[in-house]
Formats: C-alpha cells, sequence, structure tokens
C-alpha cells in the first residue's frame, strides 16, 4: 500500500509534534512546517495526500494558505485545526476550501477519525465522466464544475458546489441537518452550529432567489428537500 502522506502546518512546535509523533507511530509519513510560507513551498514541493493547518500562523495565514493550496489543487483534502471557534470563522474556512474543521482543543482519535474520512475519499475517489445532473432548469457538470440556471451560469464556492451537489443526487427526498453534516462536511452534526443553514441559504440566493420557481424547499423540523413544485 502506498505510504500516506500529510503535511501539518502549525506553529505550536508541541501540538504539531505531539500530532506528528501520533501519526508516525500509524506508519504515516508527516512533513512539518511551524509557518505558513514554509508549508506553502513544502506543499509545492512534494506530493501529499492531505493537508492539515492552523489558522493563525505567521507567514502566510491558514485562510489565505488554504486558497493557495486550492489553486494548485483541486483534490488534495485539507483540515483546518485551529481555536477560532465560531460560525463565521468556519464558514471562510470552508469558503477558503477547506473540507474539514477541526477545533482546538480536541482529541486525537477524533482528529485521526477526519483524516481516514477525507484520505479514504480523496485516495479512492473516482470521478465518472460525462456526469450532468438536472432538476427543472438547473443543471450541474460534476466534470467541469460548472453551473447553471436558464442557461444562465452561477458561480460556486467549492462547498456549495458539494452541498448543491449532494441536493441534486437526492432530489425529491427531505435531508436531515444531520444527513447533510454526514455526507457534505463529513462531521457529526453539531447542534450549537448553523453552518449548515448558513450554507442553504448561501445556495438558495444564487440558485433560486433570481428564478420563479423555488428548488429548495425547507421541512420545518425535518430538514431540506430538492424538488420541482407542480
Amino acid at each position: 500500500m502506498e505510504e500516506l502522506k500529510v503535511l501539518l502546518i502549525e506553529d505550536e512546535k508541541k501540538i504539531a509534534n505531539s500530532i506528528a509523533r501520533g501519526l508516525q507511530e500509524l506508519q504515516y509519513y508527516v512533513a512539518i512546517a511551524y509557518d505558513g510560507t514554509i508549508g506553502l513551498r513544502m506543499f509545492e514541493s512534494e506530493n501529499f495526500h492531505l493537508v492539515i493547518t492552523d489558522i493563525n500562523l505567521p507567514g502566510v495565514n491558514g485562510y489565505e494558505l488554504c486558497k493557495r493550496i486550492r489553486n494548485r489543487n483541486k483534490q488534495v483534502p485539507i483540515m483546518m485545526l485551529t481555536a477560532l471557534s465560531a460560525t463565521d470563522d468556519k464558514i471562510e474556512g470552508f469558503d477558503a476550501g477547506a473540507d474539514d474543521y477541526v477545533v482546538k482543543p480536541f482529541e486525537f482519535r477524533e482528529l485521526l477519525a477526519r483524516m481516514r474520512v477525507l484520505l479514504k475519499r480523496s485516495v479512492n475517489q473516482q470521478m465518472p465522466t460525462g456526469n450532468i445532473l438536472r432538476v427543472a432548469d438547473l443543471e450541474l457538470n460534476v466534470d467541469s464544475k460548472k453551473v447553471t440556471r436558464d442557461d444562465k451560469p452561477i458561480q460556486l464556492t467549492a462547498k456549495e458546489f458539494q452541498l448543491l451537489e449532494y441536493f441534486m443526487r437526492n432530489r425529491n427526498r427531505v435531508l436531515s441537518r444531520g444527513d447533510i453534516a454526514e455526507k457534505v462536511w463529513d462531521l457529526d452534526f453539531d447542534t450549537k452550529t448553523n453552518v449548515i443553514d448558513v450554507y442553504v441559504n448561501f445556495l438558495r440566493k444564487k440558485i433560486d432567489r433570481d428564478f420563479e420557481q423555488k428548488l429548495i424547499h425547507t421541512h420545518v423540523g425535518m430538514g431540506y428537500v430538492m424538488k420541482e413544485e407542480a
């Protein structure tokens, strides 16, 4: 089996070294950078299967680092590891291109579980070709990452695209917030956060606001559903 390579960007050396030791004991290859600038250089010089980064970093901060990595590589999973726990911080992280967001303090086994989910999805993912999803006049092309409605292009962030794809693949099915959290964010639903509702509203503004027929509907107390209403 190919050795799984992790780039860890964390300026708190005690935390970085502790994570690295735990992962190395499990046979992961771990490269450590203690600031964002060095982390970006390391990413550009070597192929990694996963990036774990703090947000408050010297040099290039985690948000900007995530954007730059995402511009160079659309597929590599990025996990943010930070003490910033506010919903706005999480949204900014996902908008920057992060796939997961872990708040300090954390248990190593939780970090490991989340890593395994991201790595499994990344290493084993086989994107089908010619994969086009349609609901009414809304069209999503999985390969080109293009979305249109009534032939008008719609610009989405990476996380908005994933959310829309999940809705479209499950049209006419009521999706709970827990379903969405597990399938789109790969995490257990935290009842104290409204990140999912915020992203659904973002999507509605782009997908539904300028069109008479609404496609994303709320089922109070149950979740959301994408469907064409008669």
